[in-house]
């Protein structure tokens, strides 16, 4: 039997279906956000919050924790809302203090896996950390009982602050003077992205998350213009990049990470193309 006759039975085991589920909400809340951080030129905000949550991740293993998640979070918000607070890239002091916190961080976490690990692989534990492994395929249910709890909020915040966003995302003064409180929803923004960067990891790593942010964004831009014609065209993209990813990952045995973000390069640049003869005509 090949291997893509056997999908219908990989499919059939719960710890896949779990997968799947979690990665598709991973995916939408992926791209509900990647939209404003791609417009208000922040991408690189997401990045250094994943190299906080390797971090961060390396710091529960030293302590041992059975569960790392929860103490990954706390530490990735604190960080997220260090971060907003000064502003991020607003200046030369904001863009230094993320090359900062992007290095120190993985330099940080390498060192406490290399000194505190008990695996007899720790290159294949950092590998996988950063850049995805086989986690998202054994995940526990206390695992995709929390990813999706996060997720629902994330959704919901979204959801119940659109217009708020909008505002926001396109013109900042104006919604300051129509009274709106401008910097707390920037920080609960900050907050939720630091969420969405923590239940990300487990499916693409620390150093693709970024991409996952990105790609999709900016494939719905080449199809689209309007703001909710992007958002939604990018949410459909990242979805249906991630099942693909992990389906293929499934079959062939390839990383799932990598895979996901392949996947999503490749449909950017056919989309890219497919706009650009489609200005030409």
């Amino acid at each position: 039997m090949s291997a893509l006759e056997m999908l219908p039975v990989y499919l059939s085991y719960p710890f896949v279906q779990a997968a799947l589920v979690v990665g598709v909400l991973v995916a939408l809340c992926c791209s509900l956000f990647g939209m404003t951080l791609v417009l208000n030129h922040q991408s690189f905000i997401g990045d250094s919050l994943s190299h906080v949550a390797f971090g961060a991740m390396a710091v529960s293993g030293m302590l041992q924790l059975v569960d790392n998640l929860v103490l990954t979070l706390v530490l990735t918000v604190a960080c997220s809302v260090l971060l907003m607070r000064k502003g991020s890239t607003g200046n030369a002091q904001g863009d230094s203090s993320l090359a900062m916190l992007s290095v120190g961080a993985l330099a940080v976490g390498y060192l406490l896996m290399n000194l505190f690990s008990n695996s007899a692989n720790v290159a294949g534990d950092v590998c996988g950390v950063l850049f995805g492994s086989t986690s998202i395929l054994t995940l526990t249910t206390s695992d995709v009982v929390i990813s999706l709890v996060l997720a629902l909020v994330v959704i919901a915040f979204f959801v119940i602050s659109y217009h708020k966003i909008f505002l926001i995302t396109f013109d900042e003064e104006y919604a300051t003077a129509i009274g709106l409180p401008v910097e707390p929803i920037k920080m609960a923004m900050g907050i939720i992205m630091a969420v969405v960067i923590v239940i990300s990891m487990n499916l693409v790593g620390a150093l693709l998350i970024t991409a996952l942010v990105v790609f999709p964004v900016r494939a719905a831009m080449r199809l689209h213009h309007s703001y909710k014609s992007v958002m939604i065209s990018s949410s459909v993209i990242s979805v249906a990049c991630v099942l693909v990813g992990m389906l293929v990952s499934i079959i062939v045995g390839t990383p799932v990470g990598s895979t996901i973000i392949a996947v999503d390069a490749v449909v950017y640049l056919v989309i890219a193309v497919v706009s650009y003869v489609r200005n030409v005509r």
